[in-house]
């Protein structure tokens, strides 16, 4: 999937952080998290930290300390493509319609949504301040390839056949894809499985392998819908998308009037020529900044100036460019294109949102392989009413299904953490179906065999297989890739080189953390 000759991640870990406040139980020191920092990473590495718990805040990666921290955050995902829009979901769809086509909503804010669908974010007081290590560029730049697989070549004594050594050359020039292609995802048919309709014989039945008959009405009504999609608003880097990127919203659309509305049905709807308002959503890239990201920047931020000092009651000298920057512009995920991937490509993104040509919020993104992963929201206060957190999250779920069509293992939606000793972060919980990240053994499980478990005790392991163990977990330290002097090497050889006391309890830390895989693909920054 990653593009030929891309660079691997190059991570500084920091081991176990102190105690710092919490943001939901406000508890001055009981927030407990392991952290990194992310000079530079693949977009792969990421997505597999994300499926062991961690999250990142700019370039500062961090995972909780489950079984340690006041409130323990455990990573949800959404199954985008089986998506079911509630009762409330639908409430605030119909609001936004009912906005931009008559532009006579009672301007309250409802009290059955959460003001801002992504307020866990309230770290940002405490992982934007933190500082970049002081590592020059250069001592990042790995060596020559040939001078690595030299000195990988030194170490006799780890075992590795000539095959591994060139299994490690071939990882410095390219990402490979490790996704467990036999493992169905809940809720959804295995992909082995195929279904093979032999012609039937004559007068025994409709022939299978010929599409269905359609009622004439379908067939209009799929053509109506077919051209409000091509007039559809969503935009990449300010073009229109193509019709044909909106296949898949098309076949999503109902076919049934008995089938319930889908996102779909509310959000792509042909507007009266005099709706008094329009709204456009634009994704642009915004690490390595776009020239549409740059040319918007200021009037981006200042939506955020105002969102922090409203919202989250920030002073007014809090909520800095530099601030901004860290946390919601820079990101350590490298721009990634692939041929089977999404048209926009990979890596990081806001989600522009133009009411009448000004911005009005701004959902900040991670396109990765598996998931549209959704990092931070702000908006305009003056647009409370309009329940922005919840449209936006609805929105990132059409989109997810949208990139679909084009990345097929693109389907879940990734919500951040769920919080279920802060009774105001459970409503992640209703976006469904839904699944939490067992903490012990990193396994999927369907949120609603975790709440039982999470009424009992703020700490769970999901996975109920005792024997189950993680299976991406650490085997053997020595094969840890390790950045030294410029040189690539397995953590064995630099272990004999190193003078000085040993480090060898923290890389072991670090690599269990994040698992075998990555700790064999990312490079391990050592001074």
């Amino acid at each position: 999937m990653a593009a030929a000759g891309s660079s691997p991640s190059i991570v500084e870990y920091f081991g176990g952080e102190d105690g710092y406040r919490c943001g939901y139980c406000k508890n001055e020191t009981g927030n407990l998290s392991h952290g990194m920092w992310a000079h530079s990473m693949t977009v792969q590495d990421y997505q597999d930290l994300i499926d062991r718990g961690w999250r990142r805040s700019g370039k500062y990666v961090y995972k909780p300390i489950m079984n340690q921290t006041c409130c323990p955050q455990y990573t949800i995902r959404c199954q985008a493509l089986h998506f079911q829009t509630s009762k409330s979901h639908k409430k605030v769809l119909k609001k936004m319609l009912k906005f931009l086509s008559k532009g006579d909503v009672l301007k309250v804010v409802s009290e059955e949504e959460p003001m801002d669908s992504h307020i866990e974010d309230a770290v940002v007081g405490d992982f934007a301040h933190k500082s970049e290590p002081c590592v020059s560029r250069s001592e990042l730049t790995p060596l020559s390839v040939d001078h690595t697989e030299r000195v990988e070549d030194e170490d006799k004594d780890t075992g590795e056949t000539e095959e591994e050594v060139t299994e490690q050359k071939v990882e410095l020039g390219s990402l490979q894809i490790c996704t467990d292609k036999e493992t169905p995802v809940p809720g959804e048919p295995s992909r082995s499985a195929k279904t093979v309709h032999a012609p039937p014989k004559p007068g025994k039945g409709a022939d299978l392998s010929k599409p269905p008959c359609r009622k004439a009405k379908d067939i209009r009504k799929e053509r109506k819908l077919q051209k409000l999609l091509q007039k559809q608003m969503c935009t990449f880097e300010g073009s229109q998308l193509q019709a044909g990127d909106q296949v898949f919203l098309s076949q999503n659309s109902r076919s049934n009037p008995n089938q319930p509305k889908t996102i779909e049905d509310f959000v792509f709807v042909s507007l009266p020529d005099d709706a008094p308002h329009k709204l456009e959503v634009r994704v642009v890239r915004s690490s390595p900044p776009s020239s549409q990201f740059k040319a918007t920047f200021q009037e981006s931020y200042q939506v955020y100036k105002r969102y922090q000092m409203v919202i989250h009651k920030d002073p007014p000298d809090k909520p800095t460019i530099n601030q901004f920057t860290r946390f919601l512009c820079d990101s350590p995920l490298e721009a990634e294109n692939a041929p089977d991937g999404p048209d926009c490509g990979y890596g990081s993104f806001h989600q522009q949102y133009w009411l009448d040509g000004k911005i009005i919020a701004v959902g900040v993104i991670d396109i990765l392989p598996s998931c549209v992963s959704s990092v931070y929201l702000y908006y305009d206060p003056d647009y409370s009413f309009l329940s922005l957190g919840v449209y936006s999250a609805l929105r990132e779920i059409a989109f997810t299904r949208q990139l679909h069509e084009k990345a097929p293992d693109l389907c879940f939606y990734y919500m951040g953490f769920y919080i279920h000793s802060c009774p105001k972060m459970r409503y992640k919980g209703q976006y469904k179906p839904s699944d939490l990240l067992c903490p012990e053994t990193y396994v999927w499980t369907p949120i609603e065999q975790c709440l039982p478990l999470l009424e009992r005790s703020k700490y769970c392991r999901f996975n109920q297989d005792v024997k189950a163990v993680d299976e991406g977990r650490i085997k053997e330290l020595g094969r840890v890739r390790v950045l030294h002097k410029r040189t690539v090497m397995p953590y064995s050889m630099y272990k004999k080189r190193r003078k000085g006391p040993s480090d060898e309890a923290s890389v072991q830390q670090y690599a269990s953390l994040v698992g075998q895989t990555c700790s064999e693909r990312m490079l391990l920054f050592r001074s």
